[in-house]
């Protein structure tokens, strides 16, 4: 693996543990990440609760462990596992894409870096077998008591099911995503769809989800179908997503995760998706010529604080370096609404952190 994208990766973390890292309520063995830098005393005491965010944050630990294993990550990553369990009461809440979300990365942490937590992932999984509801038009909806099927819940789901032994209902979320939420004409992703109509929102984080899913199915099964969709897909976040080859950005809040996301799931398609033919070959090539891009345009356009980077909102923007005035990230009808400065959320951070990841591993593909 290339030196320079370690390097990078290293210091995107480095970065991530000054400003965010902070015990749960100074209670030993605990982690979690403060939503915000500079932080309010609200955020720094962790009343306010962004469940999906420390998933990804917990993930990233994976990643970092993955590329350079260090026993001391290994604590942070059980230390951040049983912060989320203490802060969230239970592994459980009512959002299925939360829990999808924290699903994948406990899973990761168990198989590719041995600290597991086997019954959480029987929970979880149970949560999402439970929510199939093709009567309803489904899919498994956003949120429980509700009929919104989308995406960004049924994609992260089906990634873990795929990866838990549970593949025939993974294929079952990838047919009713392909079916049903595909804009036939720029083969993107929709966002959902709720009540019969269709959520026309196109995010990248959806498109990540569903080839991260695809990619996952192309490598479990012989249906040659997966990886036509991650051929078609590819083609599309090209044509409509990054634009100069550098992956679009959504601001911060929740939106602060979405690129990076993407930029996860196109570095699984360049070193998971199998090499049968010339399409895979050239599917690969591009997804992993827009991680580098972006991973480039990223660093180049970050700020340095006190030597650690600090990464835009946009990639392809210079950075701006936040301050505790103005406007905060805040929790409205199931979402976070971003900063005044977007580079503020610790969301933001974890994307370029995540971007810096994705360029380590696909640099040697």
């Amino acid at each position: 693996m290339d030196q320079l994208w370690a390097n990078r990766a290293g210091s995107a973390e480095a970065a991530i543990t000054k400003r965010h890292s902070k015990k749960l309520w100074a209670m030993p063995g605990t982690q979690l990440g403060v939503v915000a830098w500079p932080a309010a005393r609200k955020y720094r005491m962790f009343g306010t609760w962004h469940y999906w965010w420390q998933a990804h944050l917990l993930d990233c630990l994976v990643d970092a462990e993955v590329r350079d294993p260090q026993p001391d990550r290994k604590r942070k990553i059980a230390r951040q596992i049983r912060g989320h369990r203490l802060r969230n009461l239970r592994w459980t809440n009512d959002y299925y894409d939360d829990m999808a979300w924290l699903a994948i990365a406990l899973e990761r942490a168990g198989r590719l870096v041995g600290v597991g937590r086997p019954k959480a992932l029987d929970t979880l999984s149970e949560q999402f077998l439970n929510a199939w509801v093709p009567e309803d038009g489904g899919g498994i909806p956003w949120r429980k008591q509700d009929q919104f099927f989308n995406t960004p819940a049924n994609g992260p789901a089906a990634i873990f099911l795929a990866r838990h032994d549970r593949l025939r209902r993974a294929q079952q979320m990838s047919d009713w995503l392909d079916e049903t939420l595909i804009d036939p004409e720029t083969h993107l992703v929709f966002d959902g769809i709720k009540g019969g109509s269709m959520v026309r929102a196109q995010y990248t984080y959806c498109q990540g989800v569903v080839l991260g899913l695809e990619t996952e199915l192309a490598l479990r099964t012989r249906d040659g179908d997966h990886a036509k969709r991650v051929h078609r897909l590819v083609a599309a976040v090209r044509d409509n997503m990054a634009p100069d080859g550098i992956i679009k950005g959504a601001g911060g809040g929740d939106g602060g995760l979405f690129n990076g996301i993407l930029a996860r799931y196109l570095a699984l398609v360049a070193t998971s998706l199998p090499q049968n033919d010339a399409d895979d070959d050239a599917a690969r090539d591009t997804a992993r010529k827009l991680v580098l891009a972006s991973a480039e345009a990223a660093w180049d356009n970050r700020q340095t604080v006190e030597d650690l980077p600090l990464f835009a909102a946009f990639w392809d923007r210079t950075a701006e370096i936040p301050t505790a005035a103005g406007i905060q990230a805040e929790f409205v009808e199931g979402a976070v609404n971003a900063s005044e400065i977007p580079e503020r959320d610790l969301s933001v951070q974890l994307s370029g952190w995540m971007l810096m990841e994705a360029a380590h591993a696909v640099s040697d593909t």
